[in-house]
């Protein structure tokens, strides 16, 4: 478990001397079709991700501009243009008129509906309409649940300016309870949607950087869930996901 974690720790050090995976310059003519606004957060790296896997199944290059969270760089005007919302990631498509997708979830299904026409990391939504739902499914189940909970664990031990016992214990209990919903869908199974024991799908991606975080949110160890804690490994263990972890560099 700990060498998974450490694995999936920003990983630039390991790079080879002068090599690096992408530009990130946003505002140099961009030589590959898609450009990624990101920084190295859970939802950051689902996008970076699925580009990786991409980038390794297809070929698939992108450029990558780091956005400074810290310095509140998603809320600058330049940025509100590209997302209202003011939250990273953002990406935006060169090859289909700088075509602009926000919020990760529908970033997810971009990606997959234009550049992974052999369904290599979802299903068809018209011939294998049932495990294409159940991959939205379990999309919208993180992002409805395991996200904002989670988040907000990490909030309340990490940043919020007064310690509250409660908020603290409220959020990381819902936390835990949302680990074993996962640790039921894992019991005899390798991935969360698809049949028998299921597919590697943006549904895993979706919910894998979550579940990566969970020290952070103050869960020490993934032990009591010995299910979720196999698919964890596994999934880390995938070079893409290893790469796209450490994106931005």
């Amino acid at each position: 478990m700990a060498s998974a974690l450490r694995r999936l720790a920003p990983i630039a050090r390991s790079l080879a001397s002068g090599q690096r995976l992408h530009s990130t310059s946003a505002f140099r003519a961009e030589q590959n079709p898609l450009l990624l606004y990101t920084a190295q957060t859970p939802n950051g790296r689902k996008v970076s991700v699925l580009l990786e896997e991409l980038k390794a199944a297809r070929g698939l290059q992108y450029d990558v501009h780091k956005i400074d969270i810290s310095a509140g760089t998603q809320k600058e005007p330049w940025f509100l243009k590209l997302n209202p919302n003011g939250r990273i990631p953002v990406l935006v498509d060169h090859a289909r008129g700088g075509f602009t997708v926000f919020e990760t979830a529908a970033i997810l299904l971009y990606l997959e509906q234009h550049y992974d026409q052999e369904r290599s990391f979802s299903f068809d939504p018209v011939s294998e309409a049932d495990e294409y739902s159940v991959m939205l499914q379990w999309m919208v189940w993180a992002h409805g649940g395991l996200g904002p909970m989670q988040g907000q664990a990490n909030h309340f031990k990490n940043a919020a300016p007064t310690e509250i016992p409660y908020a603290i214990q409220r959020y990381q209990d819902e936390t835990k309870r949302l680990y074993g919903v996962l640790e039921m869908r894992l019991g005899d199974r390798d991935h969360l949607a698809g049949p028998g024991r299921g597919k590697y799908t943006i549904s895993d991606m979706n919910a894998h950087p979550w579940v990566a975080g969970h020290q952070w949110a103050g869960i020490e160890s993934l032990d009591q869930w010995p299910s979720l804690k196999r698919w964890f490994d596994r999934i880390a263990d995938r070079p893409a996901v290893q790469a796209g972890f450490a994106v931005p560099e």
